[in-house]
């Protein structure tokens, strides 16, 4: 399965008349300027709504920004066949134009990543037509001189297909990520020798790609189940967190090196389950002065998760409370924290805020180490969206942009944009 193969058409489950019809259908999306929703004070306002027809629905992941155009992915949708797709919006003015991608035979659950050559990189945890166990995309755009079509759907090609063995299966929630030479790594929730999923690493190799698994997880002591991506700290080290297993079983911050040709892992934190939290679902980041930053959906003082951050020490890491969420089990944040160039953080939630549905966060420095907390946006679940588990973008001129997965004018989700 190293080698890439090109994929002629990813909705081949479809009746050629209903083929026609969806593309038809994308064309009008393409030449519709999507209008600002209703502003919620002064600040918030819905700048797509998604139909669930050729524009999907529920979209669970983030957004990455290119110049103007946000770009994303929708879990289902596309007329009920509950396939997903990729997208994007693209400002004109003052509205947005939405182009569907393309659309994929499975669900899309993760976000997308540029890689460097300008190509879109993906997962999906499963697929109808023969990938059970999940798979690698990469999207490259439409030679513009060959593309005679007002909808220009960019060619996908499955880059791996991953077997539920050593290799890994069903990759979660987490974006890839690349290093300088070219490489990608990533997650899979499940598969591995032990079935607790994988840490894996994608090279090019002879015009295709191999995959290596970097590191299987047992579960106890070192984690299990990773639904979020990685991050490199400046010596090449990958970190991520698992949603279970550790000494605990409530989770693990882990840390994968190189070794010699090979890899190890160790696991810098052990989530308790009690007023730390646990399932963290999300990946982390890293602040300029090398401390991570991370959250979970479920724990906590308020029983609805937390903010908190890690910091080296003498070779091992200091655990530091900054925020608990008071929302309910797993209500928490879902996705990747932001981090602004003045240091405050950016999140959503699933259930939390003041109409338990969901909110936009910002988490500021103050004096002495501590945090003031806001909510810049309480979701209440009708026309603005709900259940956001993805993260936060921050635009060019310092606009926030995210995702709701449910709600919007058609109960299928919406994409979002703040002004400070």
């Amino acid at each position: 399965m190293g080698n890439a193969r090109e994929v002629r058409s990813l909705i081949s489950g479809l009746s050629l008349t209903a083929v026609t019809a969806a593309l038809a259908l994308a064309i009008v999306f393409v030449l519709t300027v999507a209008t600002s929703g209703a502003a919620y004070a002064q600040t918030f306002q819905v700048i797509y709504n998604f139909t669930g027809g050729p524009d999907g629905a529920q979209p669970y992941a983030g957004l990455v920004m290119r110049g103007k155009s946000l770009y994303g992915t929708t879990f289902s949708g596309n007329e009920g066949s509950n396939w997903g797709d990729v997208y994007q919006l693209r400002q004109i003015g003052s509205g947005w134009i939405f182009t569907q991608l393309q659309l994929f035979d499975g669900t899309l659950s993760s976000g997308v990543t540029f890689g460097p050559d300008g190509n879109l990189y993906g997962t999906s945890p499963n697929n109808i037509a023969g990938y059970k166990y999940g798979y690698i995309y990469n999207l490259t755009p439409p030679v513009s001189a060959v593309c005679v079509a007002t909808h220009c759907p960019w060619v996908a090609t499955v880059l791996y297909a991953f077997s539920g063995g050593s290799d890994g299966a069903s990759p979660r929630y987490g974006s890839l990520i690349f290093d300088q030479a070219g490489n990608f790594y990533g997650t899979t929730s499940v598969g591995g020798s032990s079935g607790n999923g994988v840490v894996y690493k994608m090279s090019p190799s002879g015009g295709g790609w191999t995959e290596q698994p970097m590191y299987s997880f047992a579960g106890t002591p070192d984690g299990a189940n990773p639904y979020g991506g990685l991050v490199f700290d400046n010596a090449g080290n990958l970190y991520g967190m698992t949603t279970q297993g550790g000494s605990g079983g409530f989770g693990a911050v882990f840390e994968v090196s190189p070794s010699g040709g090979s890899f190890t892992e160790k696991v810098i934190y052990n989530f308790q389950g009690a007023s730390d939290g646990d399932y963290p679902t999300a990946g982390l980041i890293f602040d300029n002065a090398g401390n991570l930053y991370g959250t979970t959906s479920d724990g906590g003082t308020g029983g609805g998760g937390t903010v908190f951050e890690l910091t080296p020490s003498g070779g091992s890491w200091s655990y530091n409370l900054i925020y608990s969420f008071t929302g309910g089990a797993r209500c928490g944040p879902w996705g990747t924290l932001t981090l602004d160039g003045a240091g405050n953080l950016y999140g959503t939630t699933v259930c939390d805020g003041a109409n338990n549905a969901g909110n936009v966060f910002e988490l500021s420095p103050s004096g002495g180490g501590g945090w003031t907390y806001s909510s810049l946006h309480d979701f209440t679940g009708g026309n603005d969206g709900r259940r956001a588990y993805g993260n936060v973008t921050i635009g060019p001129a310092g606009n926030l942009y995210g995702t709701a997965s449910r709600g919007g004018t058609h109960d299928n989700g919406v994409i979002w944009e703040y002004t400070p």
